[in-house]
């Protein structure tokens, strides 16, 4: 475990005021390993009394969405239902626009790791003509099972404490907080990156991923790669104060 604490370095800028002490964990993207690894590490780092919110992209890439999901479900309705947050990212999206329209969702999809995903529900795809993805949507399906697939499409593009808005791919930088369009939310705004935001908001998001997590200019970015690099990172923002953790 790695930990950086960091002191917003701007004073000019309203440090990050949650109404409760968050945990906001990066796109995990089918690595349930980490995913277990890092609950452990936000409980011994900042205790039992942090809300978890999770930005989103659980499934694809990664050799575990099936697990991701089932961890996620069970986190978040049976074990700490107050305390766990899980958002919509643009895989959850994706995956969801298969169901329903296979054959004009799949190459969205499955060229962005959609195919990952089926083979962790033990799902083949032997080509993609009509007759392949109908038959892998109908088994995705079943092996989601509707309670899930309900789950799924009831996930949130955001959430707000305080002066934090957390979304999967950030916002518009040009509009309040509470005034965000949903494309922005899941897929990203052209100006985020580089737009400093105006107000004494912060933007904690997923999507863009980094070499490193940062906290400025209004946003925090805690998408490094999991999938890839083996290292989930989560903002821990309480008290004025954002500190890194990650796996590794």
């Amino acid at each position: 475990m790695h930990l950086l604490k960091r002191l917003l370095p701007s004073r000019a800028r309203t440090p990050p005021q949650p109404e409760h002490a968050l945990a906001v964990i990066g796109d995990l993207h089918g690595r349930s390993d980490l995913l277990e690894e890092m609950i452990g590490l936000i409980a011994a780092t900042a205790g039992t009394h942090t809300k978890l919110v999770f930005v989103g992209d659980y499934v694809d890439r990664g050799e575990d969405s099936a697990g991701v999901l089932g961890i996620l479900q069970a986190l978040q309705t049976d074990i700490w239902p107050s305390e766990v947050i899980c958002l919509m990212g643009n895989h959850e999206a994706m995956m969801l626009n298969f169901l329903d329209s296979p054959e004009e969702g799949a190459d969205a999809w499955l060229n962005n790791g959609g195919g990952s995903t089926l083979a962790s529900f033990g799902i083949g795809l032997r080509d993609r003509k009509t007759p392949s993805l109908l038959r892998a949507r109908s088994a995705l399906r079943e092996a989601l099972t509707a309670r899930t697939e309900a789950w799924l499409r009831a996930l949130p593009l955001s959430h707000r404490s305080g002066n934090i808005l957390v979304s999967h791919a950030g916002a518009n930088p040009h509009a309040p907080l509470e005034h965000q369009e949903e494309e922005y939310l899941l897929w990203g705004h052209p100006d985020f990156l580089t737009t400093p935001r105006r107000d004494s908001g912060w933007v904690a998001h997923g999507h863009w991923a980094s070499s490193q997590p940062c906290a400025e200019n209004g946003r925090i970015s805690v998408d490094t790669g999991a999938y890839a690099t083996h290292r989930l990172t989560a903002a821990l923002l309480f008290g004025g104060e954002c500190r890194f953790v990650w796996t590794g």
